[in-house]
């Protein structure tokens, strides 16, 4: 059945004022801390209404400021530039090597174990635990929701961390994540540096104690990164230097060729390869 002009306007009309307070309240990004807090009121609204509790909302909120660091960080991040001798030098590669063979034999029957379940050797982990937090030595000192809600804020990467941030509340949803928690300047959490939504997809309890803590638990971070690397099309027994099937799943854990490089390098090294 047809519809006239009127009709047709008014309908318009009324669907448009339907869609103003969705509109007029959705969360804008900024690029400094002036608009954050409103951002975080809209935010809030927009949580809640894609199941995200309130209650949870509330806890995870109540002590979020603005991570002036994690901006620092965000621009001024240059040591991908280097050249791979020089990346290896900054990181320290011949001490990881090193540290990484006596950690290979001290916790033998844990990488037996990940490699029997996931097909990662423990070369290539223990170089990923090494070159992210010095086996578990410096975790970052950032509160890790105030960082993610920063940069899901800061209008750079705006929506690649807002899908960061719901994962966050996930996280603290199921009880995962504490909402005290710190890390690493971008979100990033426990011995292995997961960001939130790759602990939600990879994260498993490597220890059998019944809860996933990337940050207490070397077992679960070990596990979650071969997860995350079988996840990437890691093939059990391939190599993985670049050219072998199992680079590409290296490349899937950084982005930056040097960092790719190196895990294949050190990882090696500790393999004997």
């Amino acid at each position: 059945m047809g519809m006239t002009k009127s009709a047709g306007k008014v309908l318009a009309a009324m669907i448009a004022i339907a869609a103003m307070p969705a509109a007029a309240h959705a969360a804008k990004c900024g690029n400094d801390a002036g608009g954050f807090p409103a951002w975080i009121d809209a935010f809030k609204g927009e949580a809640a209404s894609r199941g995200i509790s309130r209650s949870t909302l509330d806890k995870a909120f109540s002590n979020v400021s603005y991570a002036r660091a994690t901006i620092r960080a965000d621009r001024g991040q240059k040591s991908f530039k280097l050249s791979l001798d020089q990346f290896m030098q900054k990181r320290g590669g011949q001490a990881i090597i090193r540290r990484g063979k006596s950690l290979k034999q001290q916790n033998a029957a844990l990488f037996n174990r990940i490699e029997a379940r996931y097909g990662v050797p423990a070369g290539p982990l223990l170089a990923i635990w090494g070159m992210e937090t010095g086996f578990g030595s410096f975790l970052g000192k950032e509160h890790t929701i105030s960082a993610v809600a920063t940069l899901a804020y800061d209008c750079r990467r705006s929506e690649y961390f807002t899908n960061q941030l719901y994962a966050t509340l996930q996280l603290v949803q199921n009880g995962t994540l504490s909402t005290t928690a710190r890390g690493a300047a971008h979100g990033e959490i426990g011995q292995t540096q997961f960001l939130p939504a790759n602990v939600l997809k990879y994260g498993v309890d490597g220890d059998g104690n019944g809860r996933i803590d990337l940050v207490g638990s070397k077992a679960d971070a070990l596990a979650s990164t071969a997860n995350f690397l079988r996840g990437h099309g890691w093939s059990a027994g391939a190599g993985y230097q670049p050219g072998q099937p199992n680079f590409g799943a290296l490349q899937g854990w950084n982005a930056a060729s040097v960092y790719q490089r190196a895990i294949a390098i050190i990882g090696a090294e500790i393999d004997g390869n």
